[in-house]
Parts: structure tokens; sequence; C-alpha cells
């Protein structure tokens, strides 16, 4: 399931995050505590922004229903500086929670999401940017379809420092585009 980030979302995504902290690091550090989920969420909800979270569905629980495992976070997936015009295009940005890692869960929900921005948002272009040594999230984003760009030397400033970044985009009307 994929749906816009809501504050109801805000106990859950602080428990995920903490739980996933050693997970998503040194690649992403998301809020861990009410202060930052409402800051975060300001940013994601005006503008030229857009949140969704993913969660399991029935149909996805390992154990069948009653497990527990239904309506787990699975990811956060952000669209930002959502252009439209002649641009028509946004960032993609996205993490996975480490207990629902390695299913193949994110991939099905970055399809999704790379969906909502063509069909939804009326978007071309969707790219992301991606430190070299995080090879699984350079493999999700391969999956779904997008191609390596190129390379920005000290591109964004995370967790004290000017990281290196490879660009990777998916446009929606290359083939790989309209597949997803």
């Amino acid at each position: 399931m994929l749906s816009p980030v809501t504050r109801m979302d805000a106990d859950d995504l602080i428990a995920g995050n903490r739980a996933s902290r050693d997970f998503h690091a040194p690649w992403v550090a998301p809020f861990t505590d009410r202060d930052g989920f409402d800051a975060w969420f300001q940013q994601v909800v005006t503008g030229a922004n857009v949140a969704l979270v993913a969660r399991r569905a029935d149909a996805q629980a390992a154990d069948g229903p009653g497990d527990g495992l239904s309506g787990a976070v699975i990811g956060v997936l952000t669209l930002s500086q959502i252009t439209h015009g002649t641009f028509c295009s946004a960032y993609l940005g996205y993490y996975a929670m480490q207990p629902q890692a390695g299913r193949g869960l994110m991939t099905q929900a970055l399809r999704m999401t790379v969906r909502h921005a063509f069909d939804l948002l009326g978007l071309h272009r969707l790219e992301a940017n991606i430190q070299p040594a995080n090879q699984p999230s350079i493999a999700l984003v391969r999956r779904v379809g997008f191609r390596c760009e190129g390379f920005s030397p000290r591109y964004l400033f995370i967790d004290g420092a000017w990281r290196d970044h490879e660009r990777w985009a998916i446009l929606s009307d290359d083939p790989a585009g309209m597949a997803v």
C-alpha cells in the first residue's frame, strides 16, 4: 500500500526510524523523535514536495493475516522540488525500514511511486542521487529501470561532509519508464 504521509503516521515512522538507525547509516539519518517528524512533515506536505509511506498489505504478509506484519511500514519515498512546465521533473528520495528489507517490497513501492509521479503528477522525469558506495540503493533503482546519467562530486551535504553522488534517472516516455 502506498499513501501520502499524514500526522497519523508519526509514531510508526519514528519507531521504524529508531529501529533502523544502524541500517540507514551512513546513507540517511531520518528523524527519530516527534520534533524531527514535525519539521520533516512541514517540508514534505507543503510546496513542491510529496512524501509517501509504503506499508505491507494483508496479501504481502509472510505468515498470513494476524501475524502482526500487515500494515508495517516498508519505507518512505519522497518527491521533492517538483517542477512542472518545460522541466516537468522531481528528485526522488527513499529509505527502507530494516525489518522489511530484502523482500522485494521496496522495489514494489518504488515502482508504485514512479507510476504516481508519472500518472498522477504528470511528471516526465525522476532523478535519484545516490552515493556510489550505496550498492543496495543503486541495485534498487536499476531494478526499476533508472539509468545512470553521471557523477556529481561533493553533491550533497550528508552526515557532516559533502558527499559524491551518482545521478540516476527514469523518463516517462522511455521504455523502462512506460513499463513500470
